[in-house]
């Protein structure tokens, strides 16, 4: 039973990564849920949009940090790790599209998960001057209050409109394309 669960969650896994459709829900004794990677991510109508869990944490580097300084802006949150292949292609391709709308009201957080050692994640950001911050979460605290939403998957990336609303889900790594659009359906949206 042991090998069966361990070949299903390394499955789960890989195919967090995929750009498959079909969802694979595996239930990790309450921690995780991984699913199949979506490769464009859809914008949630405004009207069934529910209001993201709060949370807090540890920046990389020192300082906390907390949810309610999102508030009023449009926030992007990538769950990454330095471990991740695809993460290495879209972070950089983060930084270039934050630096073009951060003075638009557009605000980025990266959330590295399952590193227990900080270091790796700062060499990282450093690697690609990642301007934006990041929360050190390596038991995946935050990515488990997203539990209705696949934040799991890694890399995953969640957008919230300006009233801290879940918006937009990508449960695979997202072209820099899809997230303007994004970006700009949610920024030609009236408050």
């Amino acid at each position: 039973m042991r090998r069966v669960l361990t070949a299903v969650l390394a499955a789960a896994l890989l195919t967090g990564c995929s750009t498959g459709t079909d969802a694979v829900d595996v239930n990790n004794g309450g921690e995780f849920r991984f699913v199949a990677g979506t490769p464009r991510g859809e914008v949630i109508p405004q009207d069934e949009r529910a209001s993201a869990p709060e949370f807090s944490g540890t920046l990389l580097g020192g300082g906390e940090f907390s949810s309610a300084e999102l508030a009023g802006d449009i926030a992007v949150l990538n769950f990454w790790g330095s471990w991740c292949a695809p993460c290495r292609v879209e972070t950089p391709e983060f930084q270039e599209v934050y630096a073009d709308v951060r003075d638009e009201g557009v605000q980025f957080l990266g959330l590295n998960v399952k590193e227990t050692d900080d270091q790796f994640a700062l060499a990282f950001v450093e690697r690609f001057d990642i301007e934006f911050p990041s929360i050190h979460d390596p038991r995946g605290e935050v990515a488990l209050a997203f539990r209705d939403y696949p934040a799991t998957a890694i890399p995953s990336t969640i957008v919230l409109d300006r009233e801290g609303r879940v918006a937009a889900v990508f449960t695979a790594e997202v072209s820099q394309e899809d997230l303007r659009s994004t970006l700009d359906l949610l920024l030609a949206e009236e408050v």
